[in-house]
């Protein structure tokens, strides 16, 4: 897995890449959580379009970036997801806590 950061004024864009598992999900949110903590952006976008396989982790990879940028007052949208993966967010809830853009 691999995590590309774009920051501009108030915007910080993470393009995720690849898979995100157990294994992967901790290196990406510390480098996403390193960044935030530094550049204090009121909008974090996750950018899903080149993620090819996402388990719970993942899950749990945008509600701990949505609880971090609650601390700054911002706001979370995840784009570029395939309307399987949609599903599978909005069951899990997250619909009602970030914005989610199909690709």
């Amino acid at each position: 897995m691999n995590v590309t950061i774009e920051s501009s004024g108030d915007l910080l864009i993470a393009y995720l890449i690849g898979e995100i598992d157990h294994h992967s999900a901790s290196a990406i949110r510390e480098k996403i959580d390193n960044v935030i903590s530094f550049k204090k952006p009121k909008h974090l976008i996750l950018d899903f379009k080149n993620v090819s396989f996402m388990d719970s982790s993942g899950i749990g990879l945008i509600m701990g970036r949505y609880r971090l940028m609650q601390n700054f007052k911002g706001s979370v949208e995840v784009r570029g997801i395939t309307p399987q993966t949609k599903k599978l967010m909005e069951l899990s809830g997250l619909s009602r806590i970030v914005i989610l853009k199909e690709s």
